[in-house]
C-alpha cells in the first residue's frame, strides 16, 4: 500500500475506500443498535465525490453554512440538518429549500426566523435550539464551546419553558475527539439542567466529538447511553461527528524539495503546515509519517518545514532511519479530515491534488491550478 501511495504526483490528499467503509460500517452498527441517525457533519469532511457511499450508511448531513447545506443537499440527498450562530436573512429562504432540521443559537433567532419556518409550504422543516450546559472537558479554549462567556448555546438561566414553543429538539455540543465516557458525564449535566425541556420535544441532537471509530472509543457505552435518553424522553437521537466517518483513513503524501542545514537538519516539503494542514498549528498538533519517529528515536532527526514564507510553517521533528533524500515522498497519516476543508492558498501555493485509492487502485478525483487561485481573488 505504501508503494502505491507514493507512486503519484505530490502534494496529494490520498483517501482510502477501503478504510472509509470500515468506519461506515462501525457507525451503522451503532444505528442498528439504538435507531438513532447519524449524520456527516460537513465542517470535517465534506469531500463528495465519497458521498454516494457515505449515503449507503449514514442518515444524511449536518452543515454550518449556505454552501455546506446546498453541497449536501444536491451530492447526497438525504436529510440537510443545519446549525450556525446566527442566520443571514438574504439567504434564510435558500436554506429552507435545503434543509430539514434548522437548529437555532438563541431564543432571538428562533423567535425572528420561526414564523417563516412555519409558512414554508414545500416540505415540513424541523427547528431546535442549541443549549449550553455550560459543561465540556475539552483542554484546548479554541475547541471548548462551553467556555466561560461562549457565544455558542443558551444557557439554563436564559431559557424557560415558554421559549420552547414550536420547538422539536434541543440540540448540544459539546465535545472533541472525546470517548463515550465523557458523553456519560456530559449526559447527566444536560439532564440536571434541561430534563424538562427533553420531555417535551421529539429529538435530541449529541452534536459531534464523539470519536466513535477510534480503536479504543467505548462503542457499548454509546449505545447505552443513546437507548437510555431515547427511552426515558422517548426522543430521536442524532449525532453528528466530522472525525468518527473519515478517521485515519486519508494521507497526505509531500516530496523532499531541498535540505538545508542551521544548528539541526531541516528539510523542506512542497507541502505546507499553514495551506494543506492548518490544524497541525492550530490544534495543535504533531501528525504520524509513515515509517518516521519521534525526535532522536531513529539516528537521522530533521525539522520539516512548509514552501511558505511564514516562519513559523514548521510541520514537526522527526527522525528517519536512513537519511532523507531530496525528491523522497513521506506519507502524512490522517489527513482526511480538517485538512481539504480548511486548507488555502496562502503564498499562491496550489492545492494538493485528491484522489481516493481502493483495490483497483488511485483514482485522482481533482487537481487544482492557477483559475483556483485567480477566482479566490479579484
Amino acid at each position: 500500500m505504501i508503494k502505491d501511495l507514493t507512486n503519484v504526483q505530490t502534494p496529494a490528499y490520498i483517501v482510502d475506500k477501503r478504510l472509509l467503509r470500515k468506519n461506515l460500517e462501525i457507525l451503522n452498527t451503532v444505528q442498528e443498535k439504538t435507531g438513532c441517525k447519524i449524520l456527516l457533519a460537513l465542517k470535517g469532511f465534506s469531500m463528495h465525490a465519497l458521498f454516494p457511499m457515505v449515503g449507503e450508511y449514514l442518515a444524511g448531513i449536518t452543515s454550518s453554512s449556505l454552501f455546506e447545506a446546498r453541497l449536501g443537499y444536491e451530492k447526497m440527498g438525504k436529510e440537510v440538518h443545519i446549525y450556525a450562530p446566527a442566520y443571514q436573512e438574504q439567504e434564510f429562504d435558500e436554506l429552507l429549500s435545503y434543509c430539514d432540521h434548522i437548529v437555532f443559537n438563541s431564543v432571538h433567532q428562533y423567535n425572528k426566523y420561526k414564523n417563516k419556518v412555519m409558512a414554508y409550504t414545500s416540505k415540513r422543516v424541523e427547528c431546535g435550539l442549541r443549549v449550553n450546559p455550560e459543561y465540556s472537558e475539552i483542554k484546548t479554549p479554541l475547541y471548548d464551546p462551553c467556555y466561560a462567556n461562549s457565544r455558542l448555546g443558551v444557557t439554563a438561566s436564559n431559557l424557560n419553558e415558554n421559549d420552547l414553543e414550536g420547538l422539536d429538539g434541543i440540540h448540544f455540543h459539546t465535545m472533541c475527539e472525546q470517548n463515550s465516557d465523557t458523553l456519560e458525564r456530559t449526559m447527566k449535566v444536560i439532564e440536571e439542567k434541561f430534563a424538562k425541556y427533553l420531555y417535551k420535544v421529539k429529538w435530541v441532537n449529541f452534536g459531534g466529538g464523539h470519536h466513535i471509530t477510534r480503536p479504543d472509543y467505548d462503542i457499548n457505552k454509546l449505545i447505552n447511553v443513546i437507548n437510555s435518553v431515547k427511552e426515558k424522553y422517548n426522543v430521536e437521537v442524532y449525532l453528528e461527528p466530522g472525525e468518527a466517518i473519515p478517521l485515519n483513513t486519508g494521507f497526505l503524501v509531500a516530496s523532499v524539495l531541498d535540505i538545508v542545514d542551521n544548528g539541526m537538519n531541516i528539510a523542506i516539503l512542497d507541502t505546507s503546515a499553514a495551506c494543506h494542514m492548518p490544524d497541525v498549528i492550530e490544534m495543535p498538533y504533531r501528525p504520524e509519517i509513515i515509517g518516521a519517529g519521534k525526535s532522536g528515536e531513529y539516528k537521522h532527526t530533521y525539522r520539516l518545514g512548509g514552501m511558505t514564507c511564514l516562519a513559523g510553517d514548521v510541520i514537526g521533528d522527526y527522525s528517519f532511519m536512513e537519511p532523507l533524500q531530496i525528491g523522497q515522498k513521506l506519507v502524512f497519516c490522517d489527513m482526511a479530515h480538517y485538512t481539504m476543508v480548511k486548507n488555502n492558498m496562502f503564498n499562491g501555493v496550489n492545492l494538493p491534488l485528491i484522489a481516493t485509492i481502493d483495490d483497483n487502485g488511485i483514482e485522482i478525483i481533482r487537481e487544482f491550478n492557477f483559475d483556483d487561485y485567480k477566482n479566490r481573488l479579484s
